[in-house]
């Protein structure tokens, strides 16, 4: 594995980064996942512009623009010889010293590594997940922008640890006003009379690059969706039920704090909306250079 730090590129056995580097002592950063399919690297201008406008809220100057930014992934997935894989693009505040405030922080330093990703087994796509509610809640916008992708996930581990301990593949976290926000890294969907409904942003939900592509290939083949409050009750009575992110893709659910939903395999509906996402993502994206 070939990775990108700082305009090198190093064997993975050699790539190290300062041990005062705030993004490691504070989670002082902003990250993005980014998937390559079939020598195309899917949405990459959404990314870099979501990466540039994460950077920008927490006052973090990326040394690379656009295109800098754009051509270091093309060529880290060139050098990897990647055709499809995930990517992880990182850009921390940089190396500084023990103390909290970022301004003896010089440099910010970008890595970015090209690598595999399996989020979820094959068998969950055709079975689909069990997720239950946990106690942890959603950072409250008010302390942490949910739009900020930030690298401080411990709310999401703690959420994540929470739903292992109760054998659940996957955990849905409620905002402190008691709605749905979002899963520990994806977003959730559900389907009822025949609407498609996703939390709405302000519930405290990523605003991710992968729950507005597949809200656009729903609209655009017909469906009514709607972005809304969503209850815990919402989703025990919804028809359909499936997730989606980079890693994950779309992946359906068949059942929520005990609660069986529809039949309890994966929805004709849902079905249906991944074929459409995979048919999107290997036949549009970026190319990477032969």
């Amino acid at each position: 594995m070939i990775i990108y730090i700082d305009g090198k590129y190093y064997p993975e056995e050699e790539a190290k980064i300062s041990v005062f580097d705030h993004g490691l002592l504070y989670g002082d950063g902003v990250f993005e996942g980014i998937r390559a399919y079939e020598g195309r690297v899917f949405k990459l201008e959404e990314h870099l512009r979501r990466l540039e406008d994460s950077a920008k809220a927490i006052l973090l100057k990326i040394p690379l623009d656009r295109d800098e930014m754009r051509a270091a992934v093309l060529e880290t997935c060139k050098r990897n010889k990647m055709k499809s894989g995930y990517l992880r693009l990182v850009v921390t505040r940089g190396k500084g010293y023990l103390g909290l405030s970022p301004d003896r922080c010089k440099k910010p330093t970008v890595i970015i590594i090209a690598s595999d990703l399996e989020l979820y087994p094959e068998k969950y796509y055709r079975e689909g997940l069990r997720v239950v509610t946990v106690p942890t809640w959603r950072n409250s916008p008010a302390a942490l922008d949910p739009s900020i992708k930030s690298l401080n996930y411990l709310n999401n581990i703690l959420a994540k640890i929470e739903g292992q301990q109760a054998g659940a593949q996957e955990v849905i976290l409620l905002n402190p006003q008691g709605l749905v926000a979002e899963c520990s890294g994806d977003n959730i969907f559900f389907i009822r009379d025949q609407v498609l409904v996703t939390p709405k942003l302000s519930s405290g939900a990523l605003n991710g690059i992968t729950r507005n592509t597949v809200l656009e290939i729903a609209r655009e083949a017909g469906w009514k969706t709607r972005e809304d409050d969503v209850r815990r009750y919402d989703l025990f009575t919804a028809e359909e039920m499936f997730l989606t992110g980079t890693g994950a893709e779309v992946i359906p659910v068949v059942e929520v704090d005990g609660r069986v939903i529809g039949t309890g395999k994966p929805g004709k509906h849902t079905t249906d909306l991944i074929r459409r996402y995979h048919k999107l993502v290997t036949t549009t994206g970026t190319k990477i250079p032969a």
